[in-house]
């Protein structure tokens, strides 16, 4: 059974990373990826956000706003009702709460970490991965136990990325770096370089 999840899981970590293949969450992954070890809590963080709220998006686009999708309430009443033009709103707003929950729990249990990631932290609800999952998840018609699957991997892929770009920055601090290309401009060049060695992973047969 878990074998059948197998390729959707590797699909979304390695062929289809929401940052090395689709450019998704950029900004946190370029600001927070100074460390390994704020790389790591946001990365974390991430995974949380991705898989709770990818399923709790499905059930409600399921159930709430796909055409005719409140029928189980009752046919006559609700069976031509189409909510699927708040699927922005709805999705933006299950996003906002998780990520308040996270950052509540995120300050109790790990002050450090909190204060490390500082404003990036809260800013994981506009992170474009996270809607991007969601929409993604929507557009391909997963089913309820394959948008958990899709949204680990996406969330594992993340934490990859984050954590790899930190362990090269961390190295070439100490490296001789062009004065015109320290800080953002190496970093934007060693994604585009992760980015090539990740295409590499589009020819593997699924």
């Amino acid at each position: 059974m878990l074998a059948s999840y197998l390729p959707l899981f590797i699909k979304s970590i390695f062929v289809e990373n929401m940052i090395l293949t689709f450019f998704l969450g950029m900004c946190s992954y370029l600001a927070v990826s100074k460390s390994v070890k704020t790389a790591m809590g946001l990365g974390s963080a991430v995974i949380f956000v991705l898989i709770v709220t990818i399923p709790i998006n499905w059930v409600v686009s399921k159930y709430l706003l796909q055409p005719g999708a409140m029928s189980w309430i009752s046919e006559e009443m609700f069976g031509d009702i189409d909510l699927s033009f708040l699927t922005f709103i709805v999705y933006i707003a299950v996003i906002a709460s998780t990520v308040q929950l996270v950052e509540m729990i995120v300050e109790k249990f790990f002050p450090a970490l909190y204060n490390s990631l500082g404003i990036f932290l809260p800013l994981i609800t506009v992170n474009c991965s996270i809607l991007g999952g969601a929409l993604f998840m929507n557009q391909r018609e997963y089913a309820f136990d394959e948008s958990l699957v899709y949204a680990l991997g996406s969330g594992i892929g993340w934490l990859i990325a984050i954590v790899g770009i930190a362990a090269i920055r961390e190295k070439i601090r100490y490296s001789h770096v062009p004065s015109g290309l320290r800080g953002l401009g190496i970093a934007f060049i060693i994604t585009g370089l992760m980015g090539l060695a990740f295409m590499s992973f589009m020819g593997i047969s699924l």
